[in-house]
């Protein structure tokens, strides 16, 4: 399935299914998913470490599913340059986490890995989405997720997650990123993962400038028309700090001003720090959408 939309107008993406997982389908025509967040890091961007204790980390987790969270998503290395994470301790802080969640919320779980052995292993405990700020750079993460059946989230980036990018250079910004993204998904397909179970990601602030980021966050429409759900990961991000001249904890008003944005531009997966806003901003947009498209409210 494809779409178009003028780039001028808010736009909506017609009847589209996504799948999360084997069986897990959801309706995103005009209503967006929130994906809420968990960092399993002592240093990400954003909380730096605030919630590392597992007790910080679930009491994270009930949090974002009492504000609306539709997904939970679990990361063990940031996506930024930082100290090296070993295989073996990513996978010490993921698969005890995925696993905790699952035995606690009926709720899908995503892993935020670029390692297809994180990945498989966080499948085989309960996780049914992967999340890859690689662009599947690693040969065998598809595999994995094909063979437990999980959704994947192809994501744009130039040189490669934890590699200092300081000077990002493209001919076409947008142009390249969905040639980039439109490969990826296609080696989704290939390796068997049905095209409703893959999302595609701009990869905002990751190899590219403030001014880069804010141009690909208005052209998110332009996504659409490779025939999947576009997820928007925008929250408290650099570039909405250098929009508005504010430090990483003063932000929210920011994200919420780049959700609806990005909703009104077709984007239907959100991906933030703030369940409770985003889920505001998603139910807010939902309704003038399906007002717009003449859906009954």
């Amino acid at each position: 399935m494809t779409h178009a939309c003028a780039p001028a107008a808010a736009c909506t993406v017609g009847w589209v299914i996504v799948e999360l997982g084997a069986g897990n389908a959801r309706d995103i025509s005009h209503r967006a998913l929130v994906m809420g967040i968990l960092n399993r890091t002592p240093d990400s961007f954003y909380d730096n470490g605030r919630f590392w204790s597992f007790d910080d980390f679930l009491n994270l987790a009930e949090r974002h599913m009492r504000q609306g969270a539709d997904i939970l998503d679990v990361g063990g290395a940031r996506a930024g340059p930082g100290p090296e994470v070993t295989l073996a301790e990513e996978l010490e802080r993921t698969c005890e986490a995925v696993d905790a969640l699952r035995r606690r919320f009926d709720v899908p779980v995503a892993i935020d890995t670029f390692r297809g052995e994180v990945a498989r292993a966080a499948f085989v405990v309960g996780a049914c989405i992967g999340n890859d700020t690689s662009g599947f750079a690693d040969p065998t993460y598809l595999p994995a997720c094909a063979e437990h059946a999980a959704a994947v989230v192809a994501t744009h980036v130039r040189l490669g997650p934890r590699i200092p990018d300081p000077a990002p250079s493209y001919r076409d910004l947008v142009g390249e990123v969905g040639t980039f993204l439109g490969v990826r998904a296609a080696r989704a397909e290939a390796a068997g993962i049905p095209p409703n179970r893959i999302m595609i990601d701009a990869g905002l602030d990751l190899g590219k400038t403030p001014a880069m980021s804010a141009a690909l966050l208005r052209e998110s429409d332009q996504l659409l028309g490779l025939g999947y759900p576009v997820l928007l990961s925008a929250s408290n991000k650099g570039f909405l700090g250098e929009l508005v001249d504010a430090a990483v904890d003063d932000r929210a008003q920011a994200t919420w001003a780049a959700h609806a944005l990005g909703v009104g531009l077709g984007c239907r997966i959100l991906r933030s720090h703030d369940v409770l806003g985003a889920r505001r901003v998603a139910d807010v947009m939902a309704s003038l959408l399906e007002t717009r498209a003449g859906v009954a409210a």
